[in-house]
């Protein structure tokens, strides 16, 4: 389900390149707010591309912990309001219950200087343990990781300007991708789409084009995956997290190269040369 607007749009630009200017046009990707609204009520606005929007809904009630399952969602529409999208998700009732429970006991006052203590608790919270899977992946594996998802994005290569995630899964690929503006979006996005696909976290490894922050660690392992791959680095909070969680982190993938941050004892290295202290 889509809003009906498109994901890249042409614009016209000046180009000046080698010391001359032409006219020129080139695509852009599309960036306009989304309201999440349960019940009725507007739960979080985000700016994000105007695509996969039934997935966005989806990953993103995963993530936040509005929903533990995708079956806990009656119905979603998606409601085109001109300068934004409001996309409108029907809860069962139990949970559609605990989200208004939930909603009372955050709309008390603050009651000290510190002002969004609420939001510091989530940033914070405790995050799943997915350390117990059987998944490993050779280093070869990981590299093509990482390349199957660059050669998938095809709204970044129209417009060299938006985020990818992918679920990548030993002797079959890459099965799912989305792309988005945003980086959390893109990531909620696939973990909607996986979800909804019947996959597990378990099977497959989570890999995204951004840094790895640490909302990108509590994401994947809300998944459920043990592993995630990027090609930048990791915040020192992303490192802790992903400790805690038991997901391995891989970052800074680049070429045949990459580092990793923890569980490494999961990665297979076949013929690898060992100078480690």
């Amino acid at each position: 389900m889509t809003s009906g607007r498109l994901a890249a749009v042409p614009v016209s630009e000046l180009v000046f390149r080698a010391g001359s200017m032409r006219s020129g046009e080139r695509m852009v990707p599309d960036e306009v707010p989304i309201a999440f609204s349960y019940g009725g009520t507007t739960h979080a606005v985000m700016m994000a591309t105007p695509a996969d929007l039934e997935d966005f809904a989806v990953g993103f009630s995963l993530t936040e912990g509005i929903i533990a399952d995708p079956a806990e969602i009656v119905g979603i529409e998606v409601v085109d309001e001109g300068r934004g999208v409001d996309v409108q998700v029907t809860l069962a009732d139990p949970v559609a219950d605990a989200l208004r429970a939930r909603r009372r006991h955050m709309a008390g006052p603050v009651g000290c200087g510190l002002c969004g203590i609420e939001s510091i608790e989530q940033a914070l919270r405790p995050v799943r343990f997915v350390g117990g899977g059987e998944l490993r992946l050779r280093a070869d594996e990981i590299v093509e990781a990482v390349r199957a998802l660059d050669a998938a994005q095809h709204l970044n290569r129209q417009t060299h300007a938006v985020h990818g995630a992918g679920f990548f899964v030993p002797g079959r690929g890459l099965v799912a991708i989305r792309e988005d503006v945003g980086r959390h979006n893109a990531l909620d996005k696939l973990c909607g789409a996986v979800a909804k696909t019947g996959l597990h976290g378990e099977d497959g490894a989570v890999v995204v084009t951004s840094r790895l922050s640490v909302e990108m660690v509590q994401k994947a392992a809300v998944l459920g995956s043990r592993f995630l791959l990027a090609v930048s680095a990791p915040t020192l909070l992303a490192i802790e997290t992903a400790e805690q969680a038991g997901v391995t982190l891989v970052a800074v993938v680049r070429g045949e190269d990459f580092e990793v941050f923890t569980y490494a004892d999961r990665i297979s290295f076949p013929g690898a040369v060992a100078d480690v202290a």
